[in-house]
């Protein structure tokens, strides 16, 4: 996924330089992963009935994946091994859960 995920993203930055004379800048990306996010929250709604719309549950995967593009593509801009993190993450998130269970006598 990450391969493809850079080259969409080059091929984006090679339309970038030619539309602007440069590509998008990491604050850029970033702007761009929060309009994505902003879209990702109406069609949430719209699942919640708020925001109904014929194609809902197609623009809601579309949306979720260009989330995770903008994600990845961020990730590869900061020189983020995203897979090793997500696994330290879910560890560290597994491990707080676990305690967090221990001390209410809860099990998982």
């Amino acid at each position: 996924m990450q391969a493809e995920a850079r080259a969409v993203r080059d091929a984006y930055a090679a339309r970038e330089i030619a539309q602007y004379g440069r590509s998008w800048s990491h604050e850029e990306l970033m702007l761009g992963f929060l309009g994505d996010v902003g879209d990702l929250a109406k069609l949430v709604q719209g699942k919640a009935g708020v925001r109904p719309r014929a194609d809902l549950d197609e623009a809601l995967a579309h949306e979720l994946a260009d989330c995770l593009w903008s994600v990845m593509s961020l990730a590869d801009a900061y020189g983020v091994d995203l897979q090793s993190a997500f696994g330290r993450t879910m560890a560290e998130l597994r491990t707080y859960l676990e305690g967090d269970a221990q001390s209410r006598n809860v099990s998982i």
